[in-house]
């Protein structure tokens, strides 16, 4: 799993959403990275903060559960997390496990 950006589209404007960039692959062995990215994301996000996950090719679980905490974390602090551009696959797990309903989903 690889960050490709963390900055808000913006600049400084504080109502322009925050994009986080990601590739790769999110598992196990990559989750506890990602789950950092995200913390330090939501510490200089605007009010919504949105994923592309155009680039991420697998997600397993554990990917999930970060989802899923950041989420939570995000809200607490009055910020939308919204997830972008998914693949097939990444798709079809979101909608699995019912999260493609919990989590705003942009084209």
């Amino acid at each position: 799993m690889t960050v490709i950006n963390a900055t808000p589209l913006g600049g400084a404007d504080a109502s322009a959403p925050t994009t986080v960039h990601l590739s790769g692959e999110i598992d196990i062995f990559t989750s506890k990275a990602f789950r950092r990215h995200l913390l330090n994301a939501l510490t200089s996000s605007t009010r919504l903060l949105i994923l592309d996950l155009s680039q991420v090719s697998f997600c397993d679980s554990s990917g999930l559960a970060v989802l899923v905490g950041i989420h939570h974390r995000a809200r607490a602090r009055g910020i939308t997390l919204a997830l972008a551009n998914p693949r097939p696959y990444v798709s079809e797990i979101l909608r699995i496990t019912g999260l493609d309903r919990a989590l705003p989903m942009m084209a």
